[in-house]
């Protein structure tokens, strides 16, 4: 196992700007510090693409509504797309 570090810098400067609003908006959503914001953002991103493919994976919802929930909850980063099979497609 790697050696922790006693704390992790995000960069906020030379265009990174937006960075430091998405922290805000993350901390005031889930009332608790930037630190640990980023931390919950980051576990909850993997529970949801996981229960998002595993939504596109229901065999009760026609090739349309499935390409609709994955133009619905496709972001920054994340996209689905919708064949036979289902694909994540991380940047």
């Amino acid at each position: 196992m790697s050696e922790i570090p006693g704390s992790v810098r995000v960069r906020t400067d030379d265009g990174n700007e937006w960075r430091y609003d998405s922290i805000e908006r993350a901390s005031d959503f889930y009332g608790v510090n930037r630190s640990d914001s980023v931390a919950y953002a980051c576990e909850d991103v993997v529970q949801l693409v996981e229960a998002i493919e595993k939504v596109l994976k229901r065999r009760d919802l026609t090739l349309q509504q499935k390409s609709e929930i994955a133009e619905t909850l496709s972001a920054r980063g994340v996209s689905f797309e919708i064949e036979s099979k289902v694909w994540i497609k991380t940047n």
